[in-house]
């Protein structure tokens, strides 16, 4: 399988948050898009062969799992999430 190349940044910091609250409802903004890259750079090395990209995948399931957890979260205390 293929390395990661590295550690999984956190998705959800106070930077991000600022980002996306501060953005317009149709903007798009997704703080794995590193971990999506990732993945894509991979399929395309691999000639679309999903299996030596399973770790990439996995990191952008992990980044989105903690992101929108970490949304939920904030979200019940009553910040804006």
């Amino acid at each position: 399988m293929a390395s990661t190349g590295g550690s999984t940044r956190e998705p959800w910091t106070g930077e991000t948050k600022s980002k996306f609250n501060g953005k317009d409802r149709s903007e798009f903004l997704d703080p794995c898009q590193e971990a999506a890259t990732k993945s894509i750079r991979c399929l395309h090395r691999n000639q679309g062969d999903r299996t030596m990209c399973s770790d990439y995948f996995q990191a952008y399931r992990d980044c989105k799992k903690i992101w929108i957890e970490k949304r939920r979260i904030e979200s019940k205390r009553g910040g804006n999430a």
